[in-house]
């Protein structure tokens, strides 16, 4: 497995991406000062977009199937979770932006060469609002399993004493 876009798994045999361009913004606003530079200010993270291109050979990879698959998840307009294969979570992201080139075309007008370009774009403010805070998602799991151990050792009764 290269990635994941939500359900969709990009792999050798279905949508084999040979480039991938991450673009982060950083917001530095400025204002104009009389007799001296303009001030910047940091205002934090702007929009971070990543870009999956790449060459299908039906025959080899993936096809028009698996590019239809991507297509669809881009029309329903919601967010997926953006997954690299190393386990890296990069966020949530969107679809805003599709393009294929179909060239060497076999004789019933199939292509034999796809080329695409993904265009995705981050729209969860951060993966701690995505993931929610951890420590308290463990601490929360940690008294539901002592609360149950107590219940199990309550109506077990005496059979272990």
């Amino acid at each position: 497995m290269m990635m994941t876009l939500g359900l969709f798994v990009f792999t050798l045999s279905t949508v084999p991406y040979q480039n991938l361009n991450r673009t982060t913004a950083y917001r530095w606003p400025t204002n104009s000062r009389v007799g001296l530079p303009p001030a910047a200010q940091f205002l934090g993270q702007g929009n971070d977009h990543i870009t999956l291109s790449g060459i299908l050979l039906p025959e080899l990879t993936g096809g028009r199937l698996s590019l239809l698959a991507l297509e669809t998840m881009a029309a329903k307009g919601k967010a997926w979770p953006l997954i690299e294969g190393t386990g890296t979570i990069y966020g949530m992201y969107v679809v805003t932006g599709y393009n294929e080139t179909r060239t060497l075309f076999f004789p019933d007008g199939a292509a034999r060469r796809i080329e695409f370009t993904l265009d995705l774009m981050r729209v969860d403010e951060s993966l701690s609002a995505m993931l929610g805070d951890l420590k308290e998602q463990a601490g929360t799991l940690m008294k539901r399993a002592g609360t149950l151990a107590d219940k199990v050792k309550t109506s077990m009764g005496g059979i272990f004493s």
